[in-house]
């Protein structure tokens, strides 16, 4: 792999310097920290530590730091700039992470040796850090790695370009100075790695066309990071930072976040006749009651009996229980731009949020990284969807052999060739977004990038010009049948 160097700025390197030493000249306090006890950690025996418990938050301001603003948007999600965290961790907590990550994963940088050789169901470890961004430091933030398949693959494959979750009052029974710290109005946040992905656009434009196309989506921004793990600040590459789904998308893209938020994962997401299961369907909202009846409802209106012999009243419970214009806008966006990782091909990637509003189950599509592209496993749906088992794929299968949803999908097909991703206004993003990150993107560091080198950039960006172009043509010929 092609490498660059690092890049520092003299006056970041002066903030980030004096950060330090502040946090390093206030730590007197080496206690330990079960991180099986409270911190939504794996089954390992690692030991995350809890030190200096005896500081002061100098940086602390109630528009950066407190939960009495609101989320600030335009600060944290600025499409016009790259901007930068660095990650302070400590030497103890670091080798935690890679020793719990061991546990999860295998050896760093063998495939296959040692350790787990398939997916854990176990979340890696939170450890407190320190965030800092525009010369402020955020404090004892919760960071661990994020992901599944990727994080696995780019651990075996010896990249610690890995992508993170931050949680800023993770540890707040612990560090009463930081309860309810916020960064910018924002709790939790995900730093998504790009993994597989060398143009680096590929989550941030999905995003966008879904968000431009009317659907609710998380916000995204592009970010460099460094980490200190005790060796001074290491360039791990740029990201895009993503809005968390079960924290501000759903307070801010809707009238209320009190329904009932699903995470689909594996068995049962599917929506197959018979495959309905509790644990298939993962709350994060209202976790305590044990209801997951209006997923039961859908389950029970999308295979009723007399879904061909009486559509209309088919049609009509099934818009009782769940947001079926919504969805069919999505399977438009998602089908014409192509994303393979998701519905349809994969039993992930989106959430279900009962919208309190009308009642209705409603789509959020998550994890983009993978679309743009004809993708694995089969590859992206046709636009036809004559590729799709409707037994096993029935939300697609079922609505699109109705003809009054496929021409509402087909209406959502044109608009979204006429608008969101019309082939000169998509070629025109492209061309912004990778002038922007050209010189983060083809200077980040071997072992920290997925790159081969920088000119598979430039051959990424030209692919997705030359992929919406064809997308273009691909939904006009199957219009016109």
């Amino acid at each position: 792999m092609t490498t660059i160097f690092k890049k520092t700025s003299t006056f970041w390197g002066l903030v980030l310097m004096v950060s330090l030493l502040f946090v390093r000249c206030s730590s007197d306090n080496n206690d330990s920290y079960d991180s099986t006890d409270g911190t939504d950690s794996s089954d390992s025996d690692t030991t995350v530590v809890i030190d200096d418990t005896d500081f002061d938050p100098v940086d602390w301001t109630t528009e950066t730091h407190s939960n009495d603003v609101d989320p600030d948007f335009d600060e944290v999600f600025d499409d016009t700039e790259v901007k930068r965290f660095d990650f302070v961790i400590s030497e103890e907590n670091w080798e935690a992470m890679m020793a719990d990550m061991t546990d999860l994963y295998g050896t760093f940088g063998r495939n296959g040796g040692g350790g787990s050789s398939s997916f854990s169901d176990d979340d890696p470890i939170f450890v407190p850090g320190s965030v800092f961004y525009n010369g402020k430091e955020w404090y004892k933030v919760g960071l661990r790695f994020k992901g599944n398949s990727s994080l696995q693959s780019a651990w075996q494959a010896g990249i610690l370009k890995l992508a993170f979750k931050m949680d800023f009052d993770e540890f707040e029974d612990d560090y009463p100075q930081i309860k309810n710290q916020r960064f910018y109005g924002f709790k939790k946040l995900s730093l998504k790695n790009n993994y597989n992905d060398s143009s680096f656009l590929r989550e941030k434009v999905a995003a966008e066309v879904f968000k431009n196309s009317g659907l609710a989506v998380s916000n995204t921004g592009f970010y460099t990071l460094y980490v200190d793990h005790g060796d001074g600040p290491e360039y791990f590459g740029l990201y895009t930072l993503v809005e968390e789904v079960d924290n501000t998308v759903i307070d801010t893209q809707f009238t209320s976040d009190d329904g009932n938020l699903y995470k689909p994962e594996d068995y049962g997401a599917s929506f197959a006749y018979g495959t309905f299961n509790e644990e298939g369907f993962e709350k994060k909202t209202n976790e305590d009651e044990a209801d997951w009846s209006d997923i039961e409802s859908l389950f029970s209106a999308l295979h009723a009996t007399n879904r061909t012999s009486e559509p209309e009243t088919w049609r009509s419970n099934l818009e009782a229980v769940f947001d079926v214009d919504t969805f069919l806008n999505y399977l438009a966006v998602n089908t014409v731009i192509q994303n393979w990782d998701t519905y349809g091909r994969m039993e992930h990637n989106y959430y279900l949020y009962n919208n309190p509003d009308n009642n209705l189950l409603t789509w959020i599509p998550w994890d983009n990284n993978e679309a743009l592209q004809d993708g694995k496993q089969g590859g992206s749906l046709n636009l036809d969807f004559s590729d799709v088992s409707s037994s096993t794929w029935p939300l697609i299968g079922y609505l699109y052999q109705d003809e009054v949803y496929k021409a509402k999908y087909d209406a959502y097909v044109q608009a979204v060739i006429d608008g969101p991703f019309e082939t000169n206004y998509i070629q025109g993003v492209y061309d912004t977004y990778s002038s922007l990150v050209e010189p983060y993107a083809t200077t980040e560091v071997s072992g920290y990038s997925f790159l081969y080198n920088s000119s598979s950039f430039y051959s990424a960006i030209s692919t997705l010009k030359s992929h919406a172009s064809s997308r273009a043509s691909a939904a006009n010929s199957y219009l016109s049948n």
